[in-house]
């Protein structure tokens, strides 16, 4: 919480509660002897101990170098060494399982099959290359065919160094993907964290002090993480220069982090005048790079709708396309065994198709979501359980999520038992779980966006009255009495009476007008109110210029509130893509369905009159629109995902989805299609 902010006040150091951390934390692994990891750890089990004796050795070897860098850049609390002998301990212990499994599976076979399965490989590869391996393998074929063990123990052997080489790649892999996922996050929040550090350079705190300050913002996120990290080490070696040297080496952002972090500590040297200008500098420079980012986000979003759209129309047409062919093409009418039974080509497409479309969905909806700037986007706090979820079901979207499940899961069963298809009982089970979720979503955005949008006013009218020369408790007060801030009156008024409560018992006990201001946040609940009283508690207690202070704050609070403006108007015209595309397969489909089925199920009954070749079973008209619906409604399911995400976030995807879906039923059934 930004509450953290005053741990870092009570000594001069700046260093946090953090400093007991294994030094994994802090220290690079060039940095410790070898059997650090294992001596500093002493709660190490078995397993770990036998694996580290086994396979450390490979961490010294030139294949994991890469893997060494992408660990420097990690915040993993073990050492990379013992990591390693754990990937290579888990691939070892599968790969021997899954060489039992594979093993035991060729020995269950029957001896005809394992001579024709050997003797159709064998010959296979006989015909690669010259004919004198051909001349060869006949030999090698008998005797394979003869003796299962040999299929076996190959096939085992083939299985454990497959599942070691897949199982030490991912180990690799997530390394560097726990690695680009810290480095994505602190290019989001050093902007942030740079602004505040410039707001704090107006006050007295040396920048031991400044630094444990933004170490302390949860806001800040892996930002926060690197400053502690460099902190915790500078509290070890005794020298703040050389916590920042040891981060700006290790860390993943090298491109913005490192070379800001080398600055920070050249002009800290020289003095805090020259600390000041080059803050003010970076902070305006980051800023500008923000900006640049977001609008290449941007243009990736639109390249991402159009492609969006292609994808979901392409399956509906394909459906179409497929029911007209089968009438001439009997061929589409050929079953193929799957697991769950004979089904034919036309089908297997068809319901392909609609698979295919909702994974479309799902994953333009995680694209969307990364590409929204996460300062941006609200995480509701989850239910501690189902009493407190609720009673906060009608504010709460995660806690309505819990509330009604049941309702969802009621409405499946009535329409099952009511007879209804499975298909659409799931559907009916969906649309009554992810309206009044998504409506819940709603409303709770509405309310947040009332009170951003008051926050701002909050802020220039308590600004005011601190120029004025008034004391920030005594200005809250007077904006609480005086100025009408709706939605956030409540919450004003809750920080007035907290704030005369400022006068602590104990100079050691924790600071009331910071817990006050933490208290606000909590209640009002958006990012813009985090970040910006964040900012106000701690260049307060850092001592810094209230005028400077204030002045910053009005023009971070409406910066944020003009690029929360902004990116909601932008993001409506993705809202009215998911839609109009939503709405233009929906009056294809019913137009198909009417008329080009109902036409060629007439062609098949006057087949016979007429003299036309029409196969009267190639055309089954209830199967076909069936088939057609359950295609149409994946796609609202999608494009109401894209939609809703685009909009306001996943709990809103469930209101726009579930209202497509409870849309296209309605016109299916009213055209009799259904």
């Amino acid at each position: 919480m930004i509450g953290r902010v005053a741990d870092a006040r009570s000594d001069g150091t700046g260093a946090d509660d953090d400093t007991g951390l294994q030094t994994a934390a802090t220290t690079s692994d060039d940095d410790r002897p070898r059997g650090a990891g294992v001596a500093r750890d002493a709660s190490l089990g078995a397993f770990d101990r036998a694996a580290y004796a086994l396979f450390a050795g490979r961490a010294d070897t030139r294949r994991h170098e890469r893997d060494r860098r992408a660990y420097r850049g990690t915040n993993l609390t073990v050492a990379f060494d013992v990591y390693l002998a754990r990937v290579y301990a888990l691939s070892w212990l599968l790969g021997i399982g899954l060489a039992g499994a594979a093993a035991a599976t060729v020995l269950a076979l029957s001896p005809a099959a394992i001579e024709s399965t050997g003797t159709a490989l064998l010959t296979r590869l006989s015909r690669i290359g010259n004919g004198g391996l051909a001349t060869a393998l006949p030999g090698a074929i008998q005797a394979t065919s003869r003796t299962p063990l040999v299929l076996a123990g190959a096939a085992g052997l083939l299985t454990a160094g497959g599942v070691h080489l897949a199982v030490v790649y991912t180990g690799g892999r997530y390394l560097r993907w726990l690695a680009a996922a810290r480095r994505a996050d602190i290019t989001r929040t050093l902007p942030s964290a740079v602004r505040y550090l410039n707001v704090l350079a107006s006050g007295s705190d040396g920048r031991r002090a400044m630094l444990g300050r933004v170490a302390a913002t949860d806001a800040y996120g892996e930002t926060a993480v690197a400053l502690r990290q460099a902190l915790n080490t500078a509290a070890m070696t005794g020298n703040v220069d050389e916590g920042l040297r040891r981060i700006a080496r290790d860390t993943p952002a090298q491109d913005t982090l490192a070379p800001f972090l080398l600055k920070f500590r050249e002009h800290a040297d020289q003095g805090p005048d020259a600390l000041a200008e080059y803050l003010a500098m970076e902070s305006r420079m980051l800023r500008h790079q923000q900006d640049r980012d977001r609008s290449q986000a941007q243009g990736f979003l639109e390249l991402l709708a159009e492609l969006f759209v292609v994808l979901l129309v392409l399956p509906a047409l394909l459906v179409i396309v497929l029911t007209v062919m089968s009438i001439v093409s009997p061929a589409l009418a050929a079953t193929v065994e799957t697991p769950l039974g004979a089904v034919s080509l036309r089908a297997l497409a068809v319901y392909g198709s609609a698979a295919f479309v909702l994974l479309v969905g799902a994953g333009t909806a995680v694209l969307v979501t990364r590409l929204r700037p996460p300062d941006q986007s609200v995480d509701y706090p989850q239910p501690a359980g189902a009493i407190e979820a609720l009673r906060s079901a009608t504010r709460n979207p995660a806690s309505a999520t819990v509330a009604f499940a049941p309702i969802g899961i009621a409405a499946c069963v009535a329409s099952l038992l009511l007879g209804v298809g499975v298909i659409v009982s799931l559907l009916v089970g969906y649309v009554g779980f992810a309206i009044p979720v998504g409506l819940v979503a709603v409303r709770r955005s509405r309310l947040d966006d009332g009170k951003d949008h008051e926050l701002k006013d909050f802020v220039h009218a308590v600004s005011g009255h601190v120029s004025l020369g008034r004391p920030f408790s005594e200005a809250v007060e007077h904006v609480a009495r005086d100025v009408d801030l709706g939605p956030l009156n409540g919450d004003v008024a809750d920080l007035a009476m907290n704030l005369r409560l400022t006068t602590p018992l104990d100079a050691a006990e924790t600071d009331l007008r910071t817990a006050a201001l933490d208290r606000f946040v909590d209640r009002v609940g958006t990012p813009m109110a985090e970040q910006t009283v964040g900012l106000v508690i701690g260049a307060l207690d850092a001592g810094s210029d209230t005028g400077v202070v204030f002045e910053t704050l009005q023009g971070e609070v409406g910066r944020l509130y003009h690029e929360k403006r902004a990116l909601r108007a932008a993001m409506l015209v993705y809202v009215a893509v998911g839609w109009t595309t939503a709405l233009l397969i929906v009056g294809i489909s019913v137009a198909t369905g009417v008329t080009v089925f109902t036409g060629f199920d007439r062609l098949s009954t006057m087949s016979a009159l007429s003299g036309l070749a029409v196969d009267p079973a190639a055309v089954d008209l209830a199967r076909d629109q069936f088939r057609l619906y359950v295609t149409t409604q994946a796609t609202m399911i999608a494009a109401g995902w894209f939609a809703g995400v685009a909009s306001r976030g996943r709990y809103e995807a469930l209101l726009h989805s579930g209202c497509l879906v409870a849309l296209c039923h309605v016109v299916f059934t009213g055209m009799g299609l259904v």
